[in-house]
């Protein structure tokens, strides 16, 4: 019973934890605030969550994986392609080489391969919370593309370099050949293995879809199955699971360009996703602060092992891991761009804003801290894994100082900051929706015909179509202007979006207060606001 307890407790904390985010005034990032709400459960409750490892990288890594793998958008990753392998790959080895090293040189009673494994989980980066930093301060587009990229890839390079160091404190033995072959065994096993797992079963619900129907609850729990499928059959396989998940989203990605799902799915979809990835990572950042106050206590006597005695050291070490983490990545950043430009034929030296932004943007978060909590509780001879406790808080202290880092300096960075353009976004844009547009009228005339042949209201049919179609050509005529008339188009669109959305707010009360008088029955009610709610998301957007 206390086990539905404490996750009853924690989603109402999630819940809370955001609502008190958008309540004030300064653009707090809301992961800060759900460790504060952790930290207050910790302090107050009576109870500790006691987390499994292995079970606690199950249930929140792949999900979380697999959905940025299936949400990134896979031509600006493309694109930037060569910025985004040197920030996720080599940056993550430079990282996990350069501060094992640093981390054991500082505390000795960390062994090596413990500072390599909280060097691993410490390289990977959260653009989720680098959005949050932002919401009042916008990132450039390609920017946050880059980092997403990043974050997508080192993830799962940082987890693997984790998986490797941990083998390594285990056994006490380590070889660069072997670790070479497993890794590739690893890397190509997974990749493998997440595309087979992701296909296979989306062919299968589509043939069955076919066949027999679409149901949106049944499809909906086989996207939510996929990740945990593929991860678990890699990892049986001995492959990374961590990469079947990324490769099971990015597939998923591409099997839902043929846009066989019904449009109910992909909403309902899209909804139970949105809300899992809200609770999940939310869940992660409430559990650090839970953890914390009990961490600190035994990190602290760890420290005392080392021959320091006062709690101070902790914060020494925290803040400079950060910095080396922040200098290492500034480093790298100014290389990384130099080279790009270079190979661009243009000028090689970056703009120094653009270097500190995505070095500050560096920030760590729900993987690194899941990555770290998976550390054994034990060796194999039975004995506790040494300096855990230690890792851990070192770990959660990264979290919250490079949070507090960026939320402090990374909107004065972006104040005005403009990233190199990303080419013909608009343009395209543009040509798809006339495209589009084009299709459906050519669609509507066809259907027209078809239906009325040999009927006697075939009149109908006629004013039918021609009520439809001078919206399609409405939106070919705004799409094809250019200049000042593109943008007189422009200023319609959104007149003509504002005056919808008013009107379907008063539908939406109206149907309402006919409810509440009685005057209309709740199931009907229900249909008709439903209704209402697609076309509203449709018009409440502002690239639309």
């Amino acid at each position: 019973m206390q086990a539905v307890e404490i996750v009853l407790v924690l989603l109402l904390a999630v819940v809370v934890s955001g609502a008190v985010s958008r309540m004030l005034p300064l653009a707090i990032p809301r992961p800060l605030i759900q460790i504060a709400f952790g930290a207050v459960i910790g302090l107050v409750a009576d109870w500790r969550v006691t987390l499994n490892p292995e079970l606690f990288f199950l249930l929140f890594l792949p999900p979380l994986l697999f959905l940025d793998g299936w949400r990134i958008p896979r031509e600006n990753l493309f694109r930037d392609r060569t910025t985004i392998v040197q920030l996720a790959l080599w940056l993550v080895i430079f990282t996990v080489l350069g501060m094992g090293l640093l981390i054991h040189w500082m505390i000795p009673a960390m062994p090596l391969p413990v500072a390599f494994a909280l060097a691993a989980v410490i390289s990977p980066t959260d653009p989720i919370a680098v959005a949050a930093i932002t919401r009042k301060t916008p990132m450039p587009s390609r920017m946050m593309h880059i980092l997403e990229g990043e974050a997508l890839l080192n993830d799962a390079s940082g987890l693997v370099c984790l998986r490797f160091a941990v083998a390594a404190a285990l056994t006490g033995t380590f070889s660069i050949f072997d670790a070479a072959g497993d890794f590739l065994w690893m890397a190509l096993g997974g990749l493998a293995i997440g595309v087979a797992v992701t296909w296979s079963v989306t062919r299968v619900t589509r043939w069955l879809s076919r066949r027999f129907g679409e149901e949106s609850g049944s499809q909906i729990l086989v996207s939510l199955l996929i990740p945990f499928g593929a991860y678990l059959a890699a990892e049986e396989a001995g492959c990374s699971g961590i990469l079947a998940a990324v490769a099971a989203g990015v597939t998923m990605s591409v099997v839902e360009t043929t846009g066989q799902a019904l449009a109910v799915t992909r909403i309902r979809r899209n909804t139970v996703w949105g809300a899992i990835q809200f609770a999940a990572n939310g869940a992660i950042f409430i559990l650090l602060g839970e953890q914390l106050p009990g961490i600190l206590d035994k990190a602290a006597h760890t420290v005392r092992s080392t021959g320091h005695h006062d709690p101070w050291w902790l914060a020494i070490y925290v803040v400079a891991i950060v910095a080396a983490l922040a200098a290492l990545r500034f480093a790298w950043v100014w290389v990384s761009l130099r080279f790009t430009l270079r190979q661009a034929g243009k000028p090689a030296r970056p703009n120094w804003r653009i270097v500190a932004a995505m070095s500050v943007a560096g920030v760590r978060g729900a993987i690194t801290l899941a990555g770290v909590l998976t550390l054994p509780l034990v060796m194999r001879d039975g004995s506790a894994f040494p300096a855990r406790e230690l890792a851990i808080f070192l770990a959660m202290g990264v979290i919250i100082v490079s949070l507090i880092t960026a939320t402090v300096f990374l909107p004065m960075l972006l104040k005005g900051l403009q990233m190199p353009s990303e080419p013909g976004h608009d343009r395209a844009e543009n040509a798809a929706r006339v495209a589009a547009a084009h299709a459906a009228i050519a669609a509507i005339e066809k259907a027209q015909h078809d239906l009325s042949k040999g009927r006697d209201d075939a009149d109908l049919y006629v004013e039918a179509a021609g009520r439809i179609m001078p919206l399609y050509r409405q939106r070919i005529e705004s799409r094809s202007f250019e200049g000042e008339a593109a943008a007189m188009a422009r200023l319609n669109d959104a007149i003509e979006r504002d005056l919808r959305l008013a009107g379907l707010k008063a539908e939406r009360s109206e149907i309402f207060r006919r409810v509440r008088a009685r005057e209309l029955d709740s199931e009907t009610a229900g249909k008709l606001v439903r209704e209402i709610d697609l076309l509203e998301t449709r018009f409440d957007d502002p690239m639309d």
